[in-house]
């Protein structure tokens, strides 16, 4: 009875969420290719691990120069800001990795285990300082850090599980080598698959700034609460902080650093507070929990119930139950 090799499922997943992510148009393209070359990087694995394709020997070390350097673009890109032309310098691995392949085939497997760790080194020390997302839903939460620190951590392992493998080659092991790519390569390769699965991903986190508010912070933020109660933009549950930057016709920064130091609190947290107050407001109107939660634009009722606890002290039926 025919199988399908562990690696040539996680081909086939990462092929379809990278599909329906290009479907929706919303998914930056660094990202979208990081994917694909996940895709092929693991179809690759399983033409030669499982049905014997050596031809594609080649193809494997060069992709896997690449995969470190596209996930460190499709971070970039979505976290801090527009790829420029001096990025691209970052895809010269798959051309080192062709020399390698010809002139310094013993250069090879440590460049790949240095490019791995290099780059998910890089991605866990930007999160490391990042503060607000300027695209993730601001009912998102600390989810969207999360997925990219994943990420991070997967690149990490990678390259560790590339160190394993050389060792285990030295040692003269070398027909556990199969399984051992199957099983790390196949690992990382799902990691970007949960990275997918989630829209928030594609956000940007902003650096905090010293909460010393100036005169000029206390004027952005008056502007902003005006247009929130004009607009009652609180109720899109695909609000974003770059979306009501570009309302103010203001940089997305300049607006996380003025709530931040007006207020003492992200603007995920500032917007939450409105639409608790909306929900709350609907309660005691007699709307259902869930009803109050999708009509005050929470997506999610966890992320609900915690504002909702933190904002009030109490949790939404707790509340209905003391009216307030």
């Amino acid at each position: 009875m025919p199988t399908l090799p562990i690696p040539m499922f996680a081909a086939l997943l990462l092929a379809f969420l990278g599909l329906r992510a290009w479907a929706r148009g919303e998914t930056p393209r660094p990202l979208l290719l990081l994917i694909a070359a996940g895709a092929v990087q693991a179809a690759v694995g399983a033409g030669r691990l499982h049905y014997g394709i050596e031809a594609l020997g080649w193809v494997q070390p060069v992709l896997a120069l690449a995969l470190a350097p596209l996930a460190w673009l499709a971070f970039v890109s979505a976290t801090r800001r527009p790829l420029e032309a001096a990025d691209l310098w970052h895809l010269a691995g798959p051309g080192f990795g062709l020399f390698c392949l010809f002139l310094a085939r013993e250069a090879l497997d440590p460049a790949i285990m240095l490019s791995f760790l290099a780059y998910g080194a890089a991605v866990l020390l930007v999160l490391r300082d990042l503060g607000e997302m300027a695209h993730a839903r601001l009912g998102a939460g600390e989810r969207p850090l999360r997925l990219w620190r994943w990420l991070g951590w997967a690149l990490v392992a990678s390259g560790l599980s590339d160190g394993v493998m050389m060792a285990v080659a030295v040692m003269g092991h070398r027909d556990w080598l199969g399984w051992l790519v199957t099983l790390f390569s196949t690992a990382s390769l799902l990691a970007l698959g949960a990275l997918m699965l989630a829209e928030e991903a594609a956000t940007v986190a902003e650096p905090e700034e010293a909460p010393v508010a100036t005169e000029g912070d206390a004027a952005l933020v008056t502007a902003m609460e005006r247009l929130m109660n004009e607009r009652r933009l609180w109720l899109d549950p695909d609000l974003t902080l770059a979306r009501i930057a570009r309302r103010l016709g203001v940089p997305a920064k300049a607006l996380s650093v003025a709530v931040n130091r007006v207020k003492g609190e992200n603007i995920s947290r500032v917007v939450n507070g409105w639409r608790v107050a909306h929900a709350g407001d609907l309660l005691k109107e007699g709307a259902s929990v869930t009803e109050a939660m999708l009509a005050s634009g929470f997506a999610t009722k966890s992320n609900f119930n915690r504002e909702f606890l933190r904002v009030t002290g109490k949790a939404p039926r707790e509340w209905m139950r003391g009216d307030g």
